[in-house]
């Protein structure tokens, strides 16, 4: 250090220079931003993208088959020729050549077990028109709704006599994703119960028809517990009218169309009751259906009804999942084996919980092999004395 430092005031001390960047800090981020705006450009010119990045679907289609045959360009507008339009479920969609400009048609088939098929179809001459809606009825022919409806199994000549199991699956339409799960995981034979509170029940209920699953409808009825326990809106109940309960049983009965038969919803003090429960059977017999009795109450008197108003009825022989565990709903997918071999069918019901659903989907795939046949409900009911 030269001896000037040592002898020069601090405060007379010449501050070193700092360094300065040729630009300003805003130029250089106005320049970062121009030099993506030019890479981004340059991307969209001279890359192999002549969308622009806009959202593309690819789709097998066959141009200039019989079944569709190719669109005719012209002046850069896809004029379809004369042909078979559109098949149900599909889609026609128009496909523009990025680079030349050109359009076409083209017909997408449906997705595969989407299409609507005709035997999932309701039928006209079944229905009768009301202030709620449309009613299941018998046809002027004498056809019924339980027949029209149902989705009998063809048995071989080894299966004629073998013991015959149904389930009924409850609860089904409320959600729709617990009813889709349940209609991937169960097989057809498997017979379908809808809760009349879903926002599409129509919709769903004609699937499960589509799939070959018999639909049965739910009517809520009043429990002991009412209304601590509330089955839900238009519930059945004793303290009302012959009149007033039909009344409520139709508007249920119009939430959705193509189901073989009702099964109550709850209901234990209802189905205990002669002069409650009467005037429903007699307008569930005369309306072509059947009835189910879920097992829930040992007090129902359904079943001496049903014989009295001559309508096809079953009643359940073991509710699987009262206990809703894995191991219960296998114990009780064994008693009603034992059951279906002593009486030669036997019926089971249980709600359409996952748990539920996985433990009968297991045990389905192997029941045929210790001799017994998975049936829908309508097999295994009682008919009507007059048929």
């Amino acid at each position: 250090m030269a001896d000037d430092d040592l002898d020069t005031p601090l405060s007379k001390k010449t501050p070193k220079k700092r360094l300065k960047l040729p630009i300003a800090a805003p130029q250089a981020i106005a320049g970062v931003l121009g030099l993506s705006i030019a890479v981004v450009a340059g991307w969209t010119v001279l890359a192999s993208n002549p969308y622009g990045g806009q959202p593309v679907a690819i789709v097998a289609a066959k141009l200039g088959t019989p079944e569709a045959p190719a669109p005719v360009i012209t002046s850069g507008e896809a004029k379809a020729p004369a042909g078979p339009s559109t098949p149900p479920g599909g889609k026609v969609i128009t496909i523009t050549d990025g680079s030349s400009g050109k359009t076409q048609q083209v017909v997408v088939p449906p997705r595969p077990g989407s299409e609507p098929q005709k035997k999932s179809a309701v039928e006209p001459e079944l229905l009768e028109q009301s202030r709620h809606g449309q009613l299941p009825k018998i046809a002027a022919d004498g056809r019924r709704p339980a027949a029209a409806y149902a989705r009998p199994v063809k048995l071989g000549a080894d299966k004629i006599d073998a013991a015959r199991i149904a389930i009924v699956v409850g609860g089904l339409g409320v959600s729709g994703s617990v009813t889709s799960d349940a209609m991937e995981k169960l097989p057809a034979a498997v017979t379908f119960a809808f809760a009349p509170y879903g926002l599409d029940l129509e919709n769903l209920a004609a699937n499960a028809r589509a799939r070959d699953h018999e639909v049965m409808l739910q009517a809520p009825m009043e429990p002991f517990d009412y209304p601590d326990n509330d089955p839900g809106p238009q519930t059945l109940l004793t303290s009302l009218s012959a009149t007033q309960n039909i009344d409520r049983l139709q508007w249920l009965m119009a939430r959705m169309q193509g189901y073989v038969g009702i099964v109550n919803l709850m209901g234990s003090r209802f189905t205990a009751s002669d002069q409650a429960l009467s005037p429903v059977l007699r307008e569930v017999a005369k309306r072509g259906l059947i009835y189910l009795d879920d097992g829930s109450s040992s007090r129902s008197v359904a079943g001496q009804i049903a014989g009295a108003q001559n309508l096809p009825f079953a009643k359940t022989d073991i509710v699987l999942d009262k206990v809703p565990t894995p191991t219960e709903i296998d114990q009780a997918l064994a008693r009603l084996e034992l059951a279906a071999r002593e009486h030669g069918s036997a019926i089971g019901f249980a709600s359409a919980s996952p748990a539920t659903v996985a433990r009968i989907a297991d045990w389905a795939k192997k029941v045929t092999g210790r001799g017994f046949v998975l049936v829908p409900i309508s097999m295994v009911t009682a008919k009507p004395k007059s048929s």
